[in-house]
């Protein structure tokens, strides 16, 4: 008898640790819910959109190719910095002091408009990183609440097999204690059992702001991205085989291997609505594709980096 209230003992200890463990677990949950991501106040861009005729763009700047690639100036056309450039050339065959000032003037001119696209590129994947360890967070909570569940229900079975066990050599009954054994034995496998949930416990989780909606539904515009970083992301001279844009391979890689080619699984799932209850493995795929559009982002500096370059040759 006194093994039995011993066991008792120790479950009760170990259940209370786990209990205790989820209400911290709960209270932190709640300031996950709303988001801290974004910015204070919302910014509005001009309407304003680079023209998507990059054929035309270039043919009517050929002259330029000399010094820029298409990309160079495909951005320079997006930050309404062509003129500059061609008035930056015809300047440089006057060496008067009167037109190096103008050059220089110009100059800063241009570096201004890159130096709001470098911090547009800044916010906008400081605000994915954000979002990837907030989901994180969320996805670390329903990990916790899955392995606690796990956890108490193999105690619960070790329990039942424990107290068969005793209980089954305190009763002197053959009978009474086959029995016993034998039930001890359905029950801690039917605790086993429940803990093989593919699925797992899900959590409410509401982002209005939905980025990722925006990157998948792919519109020629979107109020959450300011317009020169949509215009990289949707611009297809901006990817690696200019067949895709850098956002139509993301998408690919994202139905391929988050939604295993199923496209009217993608259409549907929580992660690109304005939010709703999400499983571990759905918060875990949120959480990897806000971080592959933050390396996409900051990818885009390499090419201002090649346009600073370039600048650079023209001045010289």
């Amino acid at each position: 008898m006194k093994k039995i209230v011993y066991l008792f003992i120790v479950f009760g200890l170990l259940t209370s640790c786990v209990s205790r463990k989820n209400q911290v677990i709960r209270q932190n949950i709640l300031t996950l819910k709303d988001s801290y991501c974004k910015a204070p106040f919302k910014y509005n861009y001009t309407d304003k959109l680079p023209s998507y005729n990059s054929d035309s763009i270039l043919t009517a700047n050929k002259e330029l190719k000399d010094i820029f690639s298409d990309q160079s100036i495909l951005i320079l056309n997006a930050l309404d910095n062509l003129d500059e450039v061609h008035k930056i050339i015809e300047l440089k065959k006057d060496s008067s002091l009167a037109s190096q000032v103008q050059v220089l003037q110009l100059k800063t001119k241009i570096n201004s408009k890159i130096t709001i696209a470098l911090t547009e590129l800044d916010a906008v994947a400081a605000e994915f990183d954000c979002e990837g360890e907030r989901v994180a967070q969320i996805g670390n909570y329903v990990d916790n609440l899955n392995s606690s569940r796990n956890n108490k229900l193999i105690l619960y079975s070790i329990i039942a097999g424990a107290a068969a066990s005793i209980a089954g050599g305190i009763v002197k009954d053959e009978g009474w204690s086959n029995a016993i054994d034998i039930s001890g034995g359905v029950l801690g496998a039917g605790f086993g059992l429940a803990t093989l949930n593919p699925k797992g416990k899900k959590v409410e989780f509401i982002h209005q702001r939905n980025l990722l909606r925006d990157i998948w539904r792919e519109k020629l515009e979107s109020p959450n991205f300011p317009p020169f970083i949509w215009y990289m992301y949707t611009e297809k001279k901006f990817s690696n085989r200019e067949e895709r844009s850098i956002i139509g391979n993301m998408k690919e890689r994202w139905l391929h291997y988050q939604f295993d080619d199923n496209k009217d699984a993608a259409d549907q799932s929580v992660i690109f609505s304005d939010g709703g209850f999400y499983r571990a493995d759905d918060l875990h795929n949120r959480a990897a594709m806000l971080n592959q559009m933050q390396s996409a982002t900051r990818t885009i500096n390499q090419n201002i980096n090649y346009l600073l370059l370039d600048l650079d040759k023209l001045i010289l």
